[in-house]
């Protein structure tokens, strides 16, 4: 029983390490955020119905919670720069019912890093919460305002 339950412990860590770091993106010694916006770029450029798109982001977004929050564990620090599944979901976050053009695209991503790196409130707040909230609240209200930005400009324009 209790080998069991070292068993589980260790798919979960293993599992929560896989995830949080996109498969390793996490790891690239140079910017591993963008290059898990870019990731999720990828995933927008490919997935054509919003209904799909909505869906894989909502998944992703309730996974990344929970991976999150043992991974930061694991590592035994606060927001650790491996832990890239929260940018992931950010820059997914931003291109909800987005047109699929090229202007979109290219600014939506980077409109999404740079309020990311801005952290404008209540972003600014939010990552200092404890455990995934503050890893992946930051990134959610980062990509609902660039998400926010793209449509006034898309109804505009």
């Amino acid at each position: 029983m209790i080998a069991d339950k070292t068993m589980k412990a260790k798919v979960w860590s293993k599992s929560s390490l896989l995830l949080s770091t996109l498969f390793g993106t996490g790891y690239f010694p140079l910017c591993p955020g963008t290059a898990a916006g870019v990731l999720g770029l990828l995933v927008f450029i490919i997935i054509k119905s919003p209904l799909v798109f909505i869906a894989f982001t909502i998944f992703s977004i309730a996974v990344s919670f929970p991976v999150s929050s043992r991974a930061e564990k694991i590592f035994g620090k606060k927001d650790p720069k491996q832990i890239v599944i929260d940018d992931f979901c950010g820059m997914l976050i931003t291109f909800i019912f987005i047109p699929h053009d090229i202007r979109f695209i290219v600014s939506g991503f980077f409109l999404f890093r740079m309020l990311d790196m801005l952290k404008i409130p209540p972003a600014n707040i939010v990552e200092d919460f404890k455990g995934s909230l503050g890893i992946v609240g930051d990134d959610i209200v980062a990509g609902i305002y660039a998400n926010l930005i793209l449509q006034v400009v898309r109804f505009l324009v």
